[in-house]
C-alpha cells in the first residue's frame, strides 16, 4: 500500500476512495454517502484560491528566479513545488525558479549556499537539497534527471550512523560534524528520497544507485514516538495523553516535558511531529497495521483540530497543515472519528479553514497566506502561501 502511494504521489495523483482496503474503517461509507464528500461547491472555491496563490506566488519572484530569502533555495523549491501543481503556471515562472536552485547546485550534489550568518546548523544543506530535489524532478524536465541523481546520492550519504541515539535519522548539515538528527529534517529528507526514487531507474551505471537504509529510518522515527514497547528510550509514555504521538527528536520535544507522578521526566507530544511521524513510517514501508502506525494515527484523531497545531498553538501552524494533508492521504482514510464520536471529512474540513484564511490583496485581487506567529520561518507568506498550496492539492479529492 505504502508504495503504491509513493508512486501516486509522485506521479501527482492521489489515492481515491476506491483504493482504500475494504477493512480500513470508514472508507466504504465514503465511497457510497454523498453527505460527506467534499462538496463541489467547496472544490470549485479551493481551484479558485489555489489560482489566486498562483498569481501571488508569480508577482513575488525576483528576477533572478527566487523568492524570499536567497541564502536558502528551500525557500524557493517550495513554491516551485507548489507551482508545478497549479495549471497554466506560467512557464517563464517556472523556468526561472529552476535556474535559481540551479545556481546553488554544488559538486557534491547538494542544493544549498553559503549562509550570510553561521548557524548551529550550518548551511541546512540536507534541508534545502531535500526540497530543491523534489522541486526539480516535479518540473518534470528530463534534463534535470541528473542533477537529481547527484543530490540523491548526498542525501544518502547524510544519513547517521552512529552508535547514539540518532540512528537512521537526518540533520539539517551533516557537514557540520556533531551527532544529530531530528524528526522534521528527517521526514522530508525520507519525502525526497521516495517522491524521486524512480531517477535511479535512469542511471546508465547502476553502481551509482542511491538508497537510504529504511530499517534504520524506521528505527529512528520509533524512537521519537511515545510509544514504550517500541521506543526504548526512557522519556516514552503509557500517559493516554501523550502515547502515539511524537516529539521533536529522540531527546526532546518542541513541546516541552513534563514530570510525572513517579518524577520521572517525559516528553510531549505534538501535532505536526506526530503526522510527520505517520508519513515517515509510511515512506519507510512499515505497514499500516503496524501497531507504531496505528497508534500514531489514534493520537491524531484524538488530538484532530485544524485551529491550531495540536501542543504548540500556532506555532508551526502551516508546516502543521501541510504534512498533516500529505500524511492522512498517505493513509487512506477520508473520515476520522474523534473521541466524542464524532465523524470528520478531514479533507472538507481543512479545504474550509485554508478557504476561510487565505488573505486577498485589495489592489491585485491576488491572495496569499501568513502566519502572525513567526516561529519557524512563518511569518514569510511566500513560505507559507506554498504550504498551503501543497496542503490544499492534497487534500482535494
Amino acid at each position: 500500500m505504502s508504495n503504491l502511494y509513493v508512486r501516486c504521489l509522485a506521479a501527482g495523483l492521489m489515492f481515491t476512495v476506491a483504493t482504500a482496503r475494504a477493512d480500513d474503517g470508514g472508507a466504504a461509507e465514503v465511497a457510497t454517502n454523498p453527505d460527506i464528500e467534499v462538496k463541489e461547491s467547496i472544490i470549485r472555491e479551493a481551484h479558485a484560491a489555489m489560482a489566486r496563490a498562483a498569481d501571488w506566488l508569480a508577482s513575488k519572484q525576483k528576477e533572478n528566479g527566487a523568492w524570499s530569502n536567497e541564502d536558502f533555495p528551500a525557500l524557493t523549491a517550495l513554491p516551485l513545488w507548489a507551482l508545478t501543481r497549479i495549471p497554466d503556471t506560467d512557464p517563464d515562472t517556472i523556468r526561472k525558479a529552476v535556474a535559481f536552485i540551479l545556481s546553488s547546485v554544488n559538486e557534491d550534489g547538494s542544493i544549498c549556499n553559503e549562509p550570510s550568518e553561521k548557524r548551529k546548523g550550518g548551511g541546512l544543506c540536507n534541508y534545502n537539497t531535500a526540497l530543491g530535489m523534489v522541486a526539480l524532478h516535479a518540473v518534470g524536465d528530463p534534463a534535470l534527471i541528473p542533477v537529481v541523481q547527484k543530490a540523491r546520492q548526498y542525501v544518502a550519504g547524510t544519513q547517521h550512523f552512529g552508535d547514539d541515539v540518532y540512528y537512521g535519522g537526518m540533520g539539517y548539515d551533516a557537514d557540520t560534524g556533531r551527532a544529530y538528527a531530528d524528526l522534521s529534517n528527517s521526514y522530508l529528507a525520507y519525502e525526497a528520497m521516495r517522491l524521486t526514487e524512480d531517477v535511479e531507474d535512469m542511471r546508465s551505471d547502476t553502481s551509482q544507485q542511491a538508497d537510504l537504509d529504511w530499517d534504520a529510518a524506521a528505527k529512528f522515527v520509533s524512537r521519537v514516538q511515545n510509544r514504550p514497547e517500541s521506543n526504548d528510550q526512557p522519556w516514552a509514555s503509557d500517559d493516554p495523553e501523550e502515547k502515539g504521538g511524537f516529539a521533536y527528536k529522540p531527546d526532546s520535544s518542541m513541546a516541552g516535558s513534563y514530570t510525572n507522578d513517579a518524577g520521572e521526566i517525559r516528553l510531549r507530544s505534538y501535532g505536526s511531529m506526530t503526522y510527520a511521524g505517520l508519513l515517515s513510517f509510511i515512506y519507510a514501508n512499515v505497514d499500516k497495521d503496524d501497531p507504531r502506525v496505528q497508534s500514531a494515527y489514534e493520537w491524531s484523531a484524538k488530538n484532530w483540530t485544524v485551529d491550531e497545531n495540536p501542543g504548540m498553538g500556532a506555532q508551526g501552524l502551516y508546516y502543521y497543515y501541510q504534512t498533516l494533508s500529505k500524511a492522512l492521504a498517505a493513509f487512506g482514510r477520508n473520515m476520522i472519528v474523534t473521541d466524542e464520536g464524532r465523524s470528520i471529512n478531514w479533507r472538507a474540513e481543512l479545504i474550509t479553514k485554508l478557504l476561510n484564511l487565505q488573505k486577498v490583496d485589495p489592489d491585485t485581487g491576488y491572495g496569499y497566506w501568513v502566519n502572525d506567529e513567526g516561529r519557524w520561518w512563518e511569518n514569510d507568506p511566500t513560505l507559507v502561501t506554498a504550504y498551503s498550496l501543497l496542503a490544499l492539492d492534497m487534500a482535494l479529492p
